[in-house]
């Protein structure tokens, strides 16, 4: 059992997990049981990673991102700020993986856009992007790039509908009843919010 705490000082991580040499740890970053962090990975600050949560090596995560119980994120994937990864939730790094075939030098890149959430048990294919602020539904499995605020699910899954970015599902007048913010859909079908002025 490793001491963290002079060499993660404002970090709390269980004494059951492991931490490889060459890695970042932001601040008030909280990481749980059985948990292994690899060699070159950056954490940012205020992030909290559940039980059983391996990430790396060469891995970044941004800064107040969650990641629940059982989740691997692998070399080739980027995690930006306030990501929020479900339970079980899968990302993979090869498109074509053999037991007798090394494929490091194929890994495809994957980029999880700021505020994305993905739920329990979706499955993110290597090669698409999440944009800000999409939802992907529990369960879902993503196999093409995926729309900023987009709400996806199913096998494979498909946009359902549109999330705002404090997580509503939007109506047909695309105001959030959250926060009242509101968004416009562009020609190119994609959604955008409307800043105030």
């Amino acid at each position: 059992m490793q001491d963290f705490s002079k060499r993660f000082p404002g970090v709390k991580i269980h004494k059951s997990s492991y931490i490889d040499k060459k890695v970042l740890i932001g601040k008030n970053t909280k990481i749980w049981h059985f948990s292994h962090i690899l060699t070159n990975t950056n954490i940012g600050e205020d992030c909290s990673f559940g039980q059983n949560v391996v990430v790396g090596p060469n891995v970044n995560v941004g800064n107040k991102v969650k990641i629940q119980n059982n989740v691997s994120v692998y070399e080739g994937i980027t995690i930006e700020d306030e990501v929020f990864c479900g339970p079980s939730c899968v990302f993979t790094n090869v498109i074509n993986p053999r037991s007798n075939i090394e494929r490091k030098d194929e890994f495809k890149k994957t980029i999880i856009r700021k505020g994305a959430s993905i739920g329990a048990n979706a499955t993110i294919i290597c090669g698409n992007n999440l944009g800000e602020y999409c939802f992907i539904a529990a369960g879902a499995t993503v196999t093409k790039d995926v729309p900023s605020y987009a709400l996806m699910a199913g096998v494979p899954a498909k946009r359902i509908g549109w999330m705002s970015k404090a997580g509503a599902v939007l109506k047909s007048n695309l105001i959030c009843p959250i926060d009242g913010s509101k968004y416009i859909l562009t020609e190119k079908n994609k959604l955008e919010l409307i800043e105030d002025e």
